[in-house]
């Protein structure tokens, strides 16, 4: 068994999160507490009581999101569960992984995340974004439905999730047109995500500049385990390397299915979401399906018994 951990970003999020995990293991709490000294307000409370509109807006959605992969990743670290070979986040999931594979400090990663989302939602006035999962349609036919319908605004493909699956960003208008264009070319369903902010579009040029001014002043150590980033299907072998990538991964798309493919053509036969939700996995059992793969999701005290047990041979 090869091992490979994946970490969701936003839209994972929900209230209530890990209420469960949070009650048989202590390594939840406590990780929350150390986000909440840094944020200056009680993380965990919001992400247990909301309100949802609050734990949705982007520079609260981020660290709520860090912490709790980190917080899986400590409980599966409590039970001896084995480290694995790979790594690999979804958007905002990097830094988590970053954090988990040692390159990154927890506190230093929590204010780094803040920060990344209040640029992110500077950078468009709210309401003037959007971002919409177009499904059941080739990517070539999406790239080409928001061509047509960006007229003089911006609109492109931004996750390349699985197959059929694509989610585009820009201004609101020109997404509403490519959706439009995209069911005209016979798209079996394209919806608006309940986001402001048009991650990894040209529209967030800007605030991946201010990023990365606030990225070299961090610091950042080579991790223990290696991380394959999404903007260039690649890993990175320096410091300036992954500073880089956490860069030009705001403005550019985010390549989910490659990345989960080039993990798997290295050997990696297990993939472990770590955080809450079960998106990744979903997405992952889509991306390949074959023989002697396993996909799973740690999120709650069952999730990991079984994780733990697939991956050691006993559940601790």
């Amino acid at each position: 068994m090869s091992l490979a951990f994946v970490f969701p970003g936003q839209g994972s999020q929900t209230v209530g999160m890990l209420a469960a995990l949070a009650a048989a293991e202590p390594a939840v709490q406590q990780t929350f507490a150390e986000a909440s000294e840094v944020l200056g307000y009680d993380l965990w409370a919001l992400c247990q009581q909301g309100p949802e509109a609050e734990l949705a807006s982007t520079e609260k959605t981020q660290p709520a999101m860090l912490a709790a992969g980190v917080a899986t990743w400590r409980a599966w670290l409590g039970h001896g569960g084995p480290k694995p070979v790979a790594m690999a986040g979804h958007s905002l999931g990097e830094y988590t992984a970053l954090v988990c594979s040692g390159a990154l400090d927890f506190a230093t990663a929590v204010d780094l995340v803040r920060f990344r989302g209040q640029v992110m939602q500077q950078a468009v006035p709210l309401g003037q974004g959007a971002m919409a999962a177009v499904l059941g349609l080739d990517d070539a036919l999406v790239a080409e439905a928001c061509r047509e319908a960006e007229q003089g605004e911006v609109v492109e493909p931004v996750n390349f999730n699985s197959p059929g699956q694509v989610v585009i960003a820009g201004n609101a208008t020109a997404v509403a047109r490519a959706i439009e264009a995209a069911q005209a070319r016979g798209a079996k369903r394209a919806v608006t995500l309940p986001v402001s902010v048009p991650s990894h579009s040209r529209l967030m040029m800007g605030a991946a500049e201010q990023l990365a001014e606030r990225l070299a002043g961090v610091d950042v150590r080579m991790p223990d385990v290696p991380a394959v980033y999404t903007v260039d299907v690649k890993t990175h072998a320096s410091p300036d390397g992954i500073r880089l990538a956490l860069k030009e991964q705001l403005h550019k798309p985010v390549r989910w299915a490659e990345t989960v493919r080039a993990m798997l053509a290295s050997g990696v036969t297990t993939i472990v979401e770590c955080g809450p939700g079960k998106v990744l996995t979903a997405l992952n059992k889509r991306i390949e399906r074959r023989p002697g793969l396993t996909m799973l999701a740690v999120e709650d005290p069952e999730g990991l018994a079984a994780a733990l047990a697939a991956c050691k041979g006993g559940a601790a």
